[in-house]
């Protein structure tokens, strides 16, 4: 696990610039390459053979194709045998000189042939080629900026920023989407001319060009099969990809947050893993936020040595902290959790296996309820009594709880009332016109598309999909998965150099569920109806049949108390907010959370969170 940098010209004194500021990610070395016409950085991370020899950049025999790389190959040791086999000889065991090998005897095909999270630039010095890639699920991040004929590249944006070419400008579209998504989405940045690189996607730069194409997708085309042959070939890559994924020559530990999927992996690495096994769990005072009870169960289940993380209260620290690692603002509630178990488990592990991406394949999300269940109901009365009831629920002052039935039923009629087209993502949406009208300054707002659920459409009109919930499933895992969960887990593990990763979705296990007619993979009272079928035998029986608590923390309450002065503070002091948007307004939104008329915490904590981007990458 590493991190890598770049450019389309040679500067040494700016290559180590960019290198050095992605440190983080890789302490254990660094290394560079540069000619006439690129240079290359990397920061090591040592995971698979911890010699020297293996740093980065890595290069072939003849010394025309240079890599910098970041992740895993978990294939690598059969690629390895069969590259042998046609005359490659290998100086290390990495899976990082894999990819060179690859590449010189299959080009770019060499993709296919690679299972794991990855991303990489390479240099052909031969055909002076420049080619950037991202996996095909988005695991691991890479971003580019693009302007006056300069390609800069890297695993973070702070380490591009080091480039004087690259001008801080906020992208207004991208403020935009953020505050209603709660994440930029993709191919935008924050930043104006920096691009994320999309997954399943390599960027090839030659002749003075740039092309991004496509190298995989996922088909939702399904395959007739009866519910006990999904069961057991579900079961049998459960064990496959788990067993694969932990190869390490550095310890590894599982994050166990009590919910089905982490419980999966606990269950699974128990099984292969010899000697203690450690797992970390996040645990809060509000029982209405904690999951400990069924993480202690499970742990206990599985013999694994459980470390806990009470948080009783987040500092402004530990927020300025994550922003700044996030490179742009992302709200997702779990993020300052994450950063702080991250460091916990660095203490005592290098490699840790986390369970994200199984409500996404698996269809675990209370949104796939409402769009299925209650909406099919909901949607068939006369419009004049559904605003009835949206002003009734809406008239509710919120409760300090994370779920129960009010706060339940007020998220439901916000995102019910949203346009169809947003598909089941209503109910992860965060604005509407009335809003927007009143929260931005009218100057921005003319600036940006206000059409919200454009991204999505561009997602559910690239192919056409055999039914609703397929589609769905294809927005989750290819719209909002890399830029929201799976950043968030890339960011604040490397903050730490630790590397996480998610066995759930290995490309093969999501490529084959894909193929499961939607009917099988989803009633309206069970999610994951065939993934518990398929670990029932591995977990205690309340551990599978439980429901989804989430895995987040109680920002809403503290926004009113240990963090109320500093909301204040942030958002009355911002040059960007008195530029950008309505303070009477926003002051508006402050008081009716404070007095929990409203809950408003979703708006208010974007806005901090941009602000305080703001102050550290803007301003400055």
């Amino acid at each position: 696990m590493c991190g890598l940098c770049g450019f389309n010209w040679q500067d040494p004194k700016l290559i180590k610039a960019m290198t050095d500021a992605i440190r983080h990610r890789g302490p254990d070395s660094d290394g560079f390459f540069t000619d006439q016409r690129v240079s290359l950085g990397a920061r090591r991370l040592s995971i698979i053979d911890l010699r020297p020899v293996a740093d980065q950049p890595i290069t072939n025999e003849t010394k025309t194709v240079h890599l910098v790389y970041n992740g895993e190959i978990y294939n690598f040791s059969e690629l390895a045998d069969e590259l042998k086999s046609k005359g490659h000889k290998f100086a290390t065991r990495t899976d990082s000189e894999v990819i060179v090998h690859a590449y010189e005897e299959y080009g770019p095909k060499c993709l296919e042939k690679f299972s794991g999270m990855f991303a990489f630039a390479l240099w052909d010095s031969r055909t002076k080629r420049l080619m950037l890639v991202r996996d095909r699920i988005g695991i691991k991040p890479l971003y580019y900026y693009w302007h006056d004929n300069k390609l800069v590249f890297a695993s973070e944006i702070k380490a591009i920023l080091e480039c004087p070419e690259v001008v801080r400008q906020v992208n207004p579209q991208a403020m935009y989407d953020y505050l209603g998504f709660e994440f930029v989405p993709a191919p935008e940045t924050m930043f104006a001319h920096v691009y994320k690189l999309p997954p399943g996607h390599y960027l090839i730069y030659e002749n003075g060009q740039i092309q991004v194409r496509e190298w995989w997708d996922l088909d939702f085309s399904p395959k007739q099969q009866s519910a006990k042959d999904i069961i057991e070939k579900t079961r049998e890559m459960l064990d496959k990809y788990i067993r694969r994924i932990l190869v390490s020559d550095v310890p590894v530990g599982v994050f166990l947050s009590g919910g089905l999927d982490s419980s999966c992996v606990v269950a699974y690495t128990r099984k292969y893993l010899p000697g203690t096994l450690k797992t970390f769990t996040i645990a809060y005072r509000d029982k209405t936020y904690s999951e400990l009870d069924y993480a202690q169960e499970v742990a206990q289940y599985c013999g694994a040595e459980n470390e806990v993380l009470y948080i009783d209260q987040i500092t402004t620290q530990d927020l300025e902290k994550t922003i700044w690692h996030l490179d742009e603002p992302m709200t997702d509630m779990s993020t300052i959790p994450f950063y702080l178990i991250c460091q916990k488990a660095r203490q005592n592990v290098t490699v840790a296996l986390s369970g994200e991406g199984g409500d996404e394949v698996f269809v675990g999300y209370d949104r796939i309820k409402a769009s299925h269940f209650y909406h099919n109901y909901y949607r068939w009365l006369p419009n004049c009594i559904n605003k009835v009831i949206y002003h009734l629920v809406e008239g509710l002052p919120d409760q300090p709880q994370k779920k129960g039935l009010v706060n339940v039923a007020r998220r439901f009629v916000q995102g019910a009332a949203l346009p169809e087209a947003g598909e089941h993502l209503r109910w992860q949406y965060f604005s509407n016109s009335r809003h927007d009208e009143n929260l931005f300054n009218p100057g921005l707002i003319k600036e940006v598309n206000r059409d919200r659920f454009v991204h999505i459409e561009r997602y559910t009109k690239k192919h056409k999909f055999p039914d609703r919930l397929s589609r769905e499933l294809y927005v989750d895992l290819r719209f909002t998965m890399p830029d929201s969960v799976l950043m968030k887990v890339d960011k604040m593990s490397m903050a730490h150099s630790l590397e996480v990763r998610v066995p759930l979705l290995e490309y093969e296990l999501v490529e084959y569920f894909a193929t499961v007619p939607a009917a099988l993979k989803y009633n309206a009272f069970t999610t994951k109806a065939i993934f518990r079928k398929a670990i029932a035998d591995l977990l205690p029986p309340r551990i599978v049949q439980r429901g989804k608590q989430g895995y987040s923390f109680p920002s809403k309450n503290w926004l009113r108390e240990q963090f109320k002065d500093y909301m204040m503070d942030v958002l009355h002091s911002s040059s960007w907010v008195k530029e950008d948007f309505n303070m009477i307004y926003i002051d508006t939104l402050i008081k009716e959370h404070l007095e929990r008329q409203h809950n408003h915490n979703h708006v208010l904590w974007g806005l901090i969170n941009m602000a305080v981007w703001h102050n550290q990458f803007i301003k400055k």
